[in-house]
């Protein structure tokens, strides 16, 4: 017989729009026990868009502590019950895109929707108001800030919207749910520290002892996601995916094992190819051959002899893209790849030219956060972060 757990949440907004919060708890239906609460500030909202928000977290929430489980919602909003449960349609475009958030992380699972008095609700209802409450006070009295410093809670999350782009200026017409996809850079290996390039065709290096270390400093760090510091309003951590490569594979095992995951691969991340000149230094490819060197130099098609383009391989990473993306619809994912493909997630995100794969600094170990909603928009978090290093 399949678990049951019961989600009861709750959002306000003091203004409606106003500030913001959202509460959640997952209960263990055979003990009546709580076993897992989220209260998060959300910034500008209406009280509707908290309710979903809160929603939304708590089935991420009882989904990530047993997938196979029954759910059974229950809120004090009868618009999300009635809306979510097919009695009443959905209208407002904001609220399109978020109850399609809700129904991809439902789909396939055995959900009750039951509507209860406020009075019944106060858990969740405590929660959400516990998240407005605490960025009020810690706005007041600078709760979190080092003496002469601003207060980091306020400033890491006033202007981060947790279900659609955060920028008024981004396109009104995002319809698909959002995907935090999660870009971390395999840790170092013997090629990396002797600084040889090491593509996707030639040879297949395992990590080296500073690389294991990296990944052990960047999978503590990645523990901060959904929990506390500046990436506390993301959604927890659910899959983690890796380039087939060794030295992503280990890396990418390091992480899982820290959130108890499985890993799976994507063919179409590993890093591109170099051909004739993987395992040489910059300076030993280029006198090699000077002109095949300074003709691929800032070039979209032209490849190293026997390797891939930035074109041929700009196709199968944004197909990689895609994958994920569909693959993890509406959730979290690390992605453990190399630095090219970082790069071409942040090409995509950023809707930049060919120079995008040459000027960001991608750093062994570092992470890079891109929100998605399908090819819709994209929003980047951070790039080339390594404070944990």
């Amino acid at each position: 017989m399949a678990r049951l757990l019961i989600i009861e949440a709750d959002g306000g907004s003091r203004g409606n729009p106003g500030t913001a919060g959202s509460g959640a708890v997952v209960i263990d239906a055979s003990n009546g026990l709580v076993i897992r609460e989220i209260a998060r500030y959300i910034g500008v909202a209406t009280n509707n868009v908290a309710e979903y928000i809160a929603l939304i977290a708590g089935l991420q929430a009882a989904i990530d502590i047993d997938p196979d489980a029954e759910i059974s919602v229950r809120m004090d909003s009868k618009l999300v019950i009635e809306q979510m449960s097919g009695g009443w349609k959905i209208k407002h475009p904001d609220m399109i895109a978020l109850g399609k958030q809700v129904q991809e992380l439902v789909r396939g699972k055995k959900v009750d929707w039951q509507w209860i008095p406020r009075e019944k609700n106060f858990r969740a209802d405590a929660l959400a108001n516990k998240a407005m409450d605490d960025l009020a006070d810690s706005e007041a009295s600078g709760v979190n800030a080092e003496p002469g410093e601003p207060n980091r809670l306020s400033a890491s999350v006033t202007e981060f919207n947790e279900s659609a782009p955060s920028s008024v200026r981004a396109p009104g017409n995002v319809t698909e749910p959002l995907t935090t996809i999660i870009l971390v850079r395999h840790g170092r290996t013997a090629l990396t520290e002797a600084r040889k390039i090491s593509g996707g065709d030639g040879d297949d290096p395992d990590l080296s002892e500073a690389g294991i270390a990296d990944a052990n400093a960047v999978a503590n760090a990645l523990k901060q996601i959904g929990s506390t510091g500046p990436w506390q309003r993301i959604a927890p951590i659910s899959a983690v995916v890796a380039s087939p490569m060794k030295r992503t594979r280990q890396t990418a095992e390091i992480i899982a094992k820290q959130f108890g995951l499985n890993t799976f691969e994507n063919e179409n991340l590993r890093e591109i190819g170099f051909g004739d000149w993987d395992g040489l230094t910059n300076e030993e490819a280029a006198s090699a051959d000077p002109e095949a060197w300074q003709n691929w130099r800032g070039s979209w098609t032209v490849a190293p002899p026997n390797g891939e383009s930035l074109e041929v391989f700009d196709a199968r990473l944004q197909l990689a893209r895609k994958q994920i993306t569909a693959q993890h619809s509406g959730k979290t994912v690390v992605v453990v790849a190399h630095v090219m493909p970082i790069r071409g997630f942040l090409r995509w995100a950023f809707d930049a030219a060919t120079a995008a794969y040459w000027r960001p600094q991608i750093a062994p170990c570092s992470i890079t956060i891109v929100r998605v909603w399908g090819d819709d928009a994209a929003e980047i978090v951070t790039a080339n972060y390594t404070a944990h290093l």
